[in-house]
């Protein structure tokens, strides 16, 4: 048996560090973490206000900076990631945009995978071009790819795994070798995979970045995102960004997101049993022509997927035959199923990724990346898996 010392936060396993881990409390002594609803904070003289915003004197100087319930947060979720730090934002995208923007500069290069959230790649195709920043898409699969594009100023790499909306999975060590090898960092958006299931920066990546919206609240309360890498990059130059430019989260989200966390194991487990029941009931239906779930030996990566994660998935994604025409029918038909663009959620969710989260990105770039007009992303929640399959049944029928 392995010995422990149970007053040192970081030898607890995940599932203790997601319910105690970072907690500070009041002179009250309270059990659930305070909720700190302010903008500033006052100093007892003008002198101590100095050494406060000098950084003699540690502490808090204005919630656009950083709060105490935010930070109770950001030492949860590094503590569960294996991060020396970390800096919680407004949303998901502020998260990324934060990550790419803080990683490079005018003249600098950025290699993406091209099987990107629309809004991700918006940041990398339009975005970076604007300030200077040139960028390269690539096949994420494909190892090759990305070692041709790399070059001397190549300063960031920047991809998802699993992909959305198609669940393709990036050999992440492979990729953080080509980064490290030319001097760039690598950002591991790890959103699809959730920190139970995948840990990136063990993986050689430098910087993992989430949408706390999704799985972390997964209750369909609020936005919020954060990234984690090591200290001296967040405090040099993730840390200056936040201050200067505002994307910071705010205290009741950070707040409801610490309640999140508390849950996390518990529902991701659950999520992913009912995932791979309903994955392998679409995988005997004549309807859907294809269905892509990291929990099958079925899936294109299935062996990288035995190396890399330690679980499946609580995404499915499956084709339908007919198109757009016969996916708006199944999508009409579900009762229980509802249709949303979100994903993570106690509540099962389906989008159609043509015309809904991957719509900006245009006909051919969907065309490359295998997104068709019978394409249909489902996160699976906490609803009883029959019902779910029998919801899925009934609209088949439609279909």
């Amino acid at each position: 048996m392995t010995t422990r010392d149970p007053n040192d936060s970081s030898s607890w396993r995940p599932a203790t560090q997601l319910v105690h881990g970072g907690t500070t409390r009041s002179q009250f002594g309270e059990t659930s973490e305070t909720l700190y609803l302010t903008q500033g904070f006052v100093y007892d003289t003008a002198e101590f206000a100095e050494r406060r915003f000098n950084g003699e004197e540690p502490g808090f100087v204005y919630s656009r900076y950083a709060n105490p319930t935010v930070a109770m947060f950001e030492d949860r979720i590094k503590m569960l990631e294996g991060a020396e730090a970390a800096r919680a934002t407004a949303s998901g995208m502020a998260a990324v945009n934060l990550a790419l923007m803080a990683a490079v500069k005018a003249g600098d290069h950025v290699v993406a995978a091209k099987a990107l959230f629309g809004s991700c790649r918006y940041i990398v195709e339009t975005l970076l071009p604007r300030f200077g920043v040139e960028s390269t898409l690539v096949d994420g699969t494909d190892i090759d790819q990305w070692k041709a594009a790399v070059r001397p100023n190549t300063k960031a790499l920047f991809l998802e795994s699993p992909t959305n909306p198609t669940l393709e999975v990036i050999d992440i060590s492979a990729v953080a070798d080509i980064a490290h090898s030319v001097g760039a960092r690598l950002i591991v958006d790890n959103v699809f995979a959730t920190p139970m299931f995948q840990s990136p920066l063990s993986l050689g990546a430098d910087v993992v970045v989430y949408s706390a919206t999704k799985h972390i609240d997964g209750q369909g309360r609020c936005l919020g995102g954060v990234v984690l890498s090591d200290e001296k990059w967040i405090t040099e130059e993730v840390m200056p960004f936040v201050k200067h430019t505002g994307p910071h989260m705010s205290p009741f989200s950070a707040w409801v997101l610490l309640k999140g966390l508390e849950t996390l194991p518990l529902r991701v487990a659950q999520q992913t049993a009912n995932a791979a029941k309903i994955a392998d009931y679409l995988a005997e239906q004549s309807a859907v022509s294809r269905l892509v779930y990291p929990g099958r030996a079925d899936h294109p990566q299935a062996d990288l997927i035995k190396r890399q994660m330690t679980g499946g998935s609580t995404m499915v994604a499956f084709e339908i035959d007919g198109g757009k025409e016969a996916a708006f029918r199944f999508l009409n038909a579900l009762e229980i199923i509802r249709i949303s663009n979100n994903l993570g959620d106690a509540k099962s969710l389906i989008t159609h990724p043509a015309t809904t989260t991957h719509q900006s990105i245009g006909e051919d770039a969907r065309a490359e990346l295998d997104i068709s007009g019978g394409l249909l992303r489902m996160s699976i929640g906490l609803e009883d898996a029959q019902d779910l399959i029998d919801d899925i049944e009934k609209a088949l029928k439609a279909v």
